[in-house]
């Protein structure tokens, strides 16, 4: 089976579905103050470009770029629970980060929980490496912060 990722809508209850999956996880794991996910309305703004990931129909997976004029931003990465392991994270992250480039954009960063270690994995086998924070966040003891030039 192949997973299709392609420009999406947050809205589309398969998307909103896992969206909410993925915040109701972030607020169980990390303090409010350490929660910096988007809402569903903020993701459907001109500068950020949203994806899903599908096999077969299903939607198994969402990710999202943020244009941020100099770098872009990674952000809504979230793969179903029973999805994980097919691959579906490095989909959903090579598109972004074609998508970046075509942007021009020279960098890409992101902003993870300190405890999602499978996250970490994904990104370090992408390219990515830890920095510090950057654009409005604040210093997190629950973030980690990573780069990757494009």
């Amino acid at each position: 089976m192949t997973i299709n990722v392609t420009p999406g809508d947050p809205r589309d209850p398969g998307a909103t579905a896992l969206l909410q999956q993925s915040h109701a996880l972030m607020e169980e794991l990390f303090p409010p103050e350490d929660n910096f996910y988007l809402d569903i309305d903020d993701l459907c703004v001109p500068e950020i470009t949203f994806f899903v990931a599908r096999e077969e129909g299903r939607v198994l997976g969402t990710g999202a770029l943020a244009d941020k004029g100099a770098y872009g931003e990674v952000k809504s990465m979230f793969v179903a629970p029973d999805a994980r392991g097919k691959g579906v994270g490095e989909a959903l992250l090579a598109r972004i980060e074609e998508t970046a480039c075509q942007k021009g954009l020279a960098a890409l960063k992101l902003e993870t929980g300190n405890v999602l270690h499978a996250a970490h994995r994904l990104y370090q086998r992408a390219g990515f490496s830890i920095c510090g924070p950057f654009g409005d966040y604040p210093e997190a003891n629950s973030s980690i912060f990573m780069e990757k030039a494009l």
